[in-house]
Parts: C-alpha cells; structure tokens; sequence
C-alpha cells in the first residue's frame, strides 16, 4: 500500500512498539478535537468565526506536526513499557 510505503511501516517484534502511521492517525484524530475547542474558544473570545477558523486551521498543522514527533520520541523511551 502507498501509505505503507510513505511511512515505512514494518513488523515489530517488541511488544508495545507502533507503527509511524498508528502515531500519525492519532495526532491527527487528537488535533481534530484540540482544533474543535480552540475554534470555538477563539470565536468567543474574539467573536469572529473566521478569526475563529484562521487561528484553528494554522494550530491544526503546526500541532499535528509537533504531537507526531513528540509520539515517535516517546516510542524510543522504555520506561513504562
């Protein structure tokens, strides 16, 4: 599969391990609902839904971005596993 390939997932052989895509779904699911709620607290505050979304969508890529890295640093720390 292409996305297998971008992400060049192979079979681990440590318990607990995941996959780089398992990490990218869940940044990706985590950052729709910390979108969601920064969406809706800027729109309160400022009280313009297109501020609102401007502000959501430029936290979406840059959140996602760093919670994906921050999940593939902590897939090298044994501790807890």
């Amino acid at each position: 599969m292409i996305i297998d390939r971008f992400f060049k997932i192979k079979k681990s052989n440590k318990p607990g391990d995941e996959n780089r895509l398992r990490s990218f779904v869940k940044a990706v699911s985590w950052r729709a609902v910390g979108t969601f709620d920064t969406v809706l607290l800027s729109w309160i505050i400022t009280g313009k839904l297109s501020l609102a979304l401007s502000i959501g969508m430029l936290e979406l890529i840059t959140k996602t971005l760093l919670y994906y890295f921050h999940e593939r640093a902590w897939n090298v720390v044994k501790w807890g596993k």
